[in-house]
């Protein structure tokens, strides 16, 4: 009777060793066909986020309501972003540029906004392609901006702080203070179409000022002004009417 409790419990032994191998060999190889790459046809989700190995974040592709708020000097901004696109992301982890779209016409308004920014390390876009329309107006232009040198870490932490004002008028006040008390960017370059249809390239100086400007109106009369550090025209060329 023992030996063949014994003979039963060995039995019973190898079975669930064997069962535990196969599930072993079967997990593992669930895990060596997810590494290959598969054709999924056609996939549907809100937010992708694309990692380095080691976890480092790099792009996400979202929806309005999933948007990441953006990472400065390892700093997250604590801000909604309504905005669907695409971020990038550099090799540190903080923010490096991205697409974002956004449209509506409806209850009377039309307008729309799209914009392709790289931006410079630890700062703010620094070279663009942005578009916007309001009520039939629209602007459409490439750009460049010079930014400070200082990294934008600490102006996170003071909007971060700002935006944790739980009054809305009081939250607005005390952001729109952190804003206006921060380090100013210069638009250098502009060119692109204005409000009023007209084709422009603009040049500015360190301080953003505009000191060149070629022009072509609606009408197509070309002009090149030079402007002085005021924005007064000093000199205009044309060609006779």
């Amino acid at each position: 009777m023992a030996q063949s409790i014994r003979r039963q419990l060995r039995c019973l032994q190898m079975s669930l060793a064997i069962m535990v191998l196969f599930v072993v060999a079967l997990a593992a190889s669930a895990f060596t066909q997810a590494a290959k790459p598969q054709n999924l046809g056609e996939i549907t989700v809100e937010r992708i986020n694309v990692v380095d190995a080691d976890g480092t974040l790099r792009l996400v592709i979202s929806n309005k309501d999933r948007m990441h708020p953006g990472v400065i000097a390892g700093r997250t901004l604590q801000r909604p972003r309504p905005y669907a696109g695409i971020l990038f992301f550099n090799n540190q982890g903080d923010e490096a540029g991205g697409v974002t779209l956004a449209g509506r016409d409806g209850d009377g308004r039309r307008g729309a906004e799209a914009g392709l920014m790289f931006d410079q390390l630890g700062q703010d876009q620094t070279i663009g392609f942005e578009y916007t329309e309001e009520n039939g107006q629209r602007t459409a232009a490439f750009k460049v901006w010079d930014r400070p040198e200082t990294s934008l870490g600490e102006l996170v932490d003071q909007l971060n702080a700002a935006n944790a004002t739980t009054d809305p008028v009081e939250r607005a006040t005390a952001v729109a203070r952190v804003r206006a008390a921060a380090p100013k960017a210069a638009q250098r370059v502009f060119v692109g179409k204005t409000r009023d249809r007209v084709a422009r390239v603009v040049l500015a100086d360190a301080q953003g000022r505009d000191r060149l400007a070629l022009s072509v109106a609606p009408d197509g009369n070309p002009s090149i002004e030079f402007l002085d550090a005021t924005g007064k025209v000093i000199r205009r060329l044309a060609p006779p009417r």
